[in-house]
């Protein structure tokens, strides 16, 4: 399991029509602040303040095509050009198991990074795949 410890929340919320919204600083834009945008928010910030992780080289939710199907990834953050880490987020109520874990490969099939990241806010797994070999990880990669 990666150890994860979290920055002091530090967003701009506020609320719109009856509901909470959460502005992200990547995508510029005001968003619904669901229990999973918390979790890829805060996951967000520990890469960019903990991690140090270049903001501008961080994509978030951007859709790619599996098949015939169109889905969108969480988090992909690059490094030379290239997919580094891809990061699948979930709200902190849903178990991270292996159909989780396989969403995140069938999207990595299309991304192809280095780096495998599965997160609810309360537990995250990693894994750097080497030579084909999955190798889990127990914290992120340095930038």
């Amino acid at each position: 399991m990666l150890s994860i410890n979290f920055p002091k929340p530090d967003f701009k919320i506020k609320g719109n029509q009856g509901e909470e919204q959460i502005f992200d600083g990547i995508r510029k834009r005001w968003l619904r602040l669901t229990p999973e945008e918390w979790v890829r928010q805060n996951f967000i910030q520990y890469l960019i303040k903990e991690k140090k992780y270049p903001a501008s080289l961080i994509s978030v939710e951007k859709e790619i095509v599996l098949g015939e199907m169109k889905k969108r990834y969480d988090i992909v953050v690059y490094k030379d050009t290239q997919p580094w880490v891809i990061v699948e987020c979930k709200e902190m109520n849903v178990q991270l198991n292996e159909k989780v874990l396989n969403q995140l490969l069938r999207y990595n099939a299309t991304i192809v990074a280095p780096y495998l990241i599965i997160t609810n806010g309360k537990q995250s797994f990693g894994w750097k795949i080497e030579n084909g070999n999955f190798i889990e990880m127990d914290e992120l990669p340095e930038w």
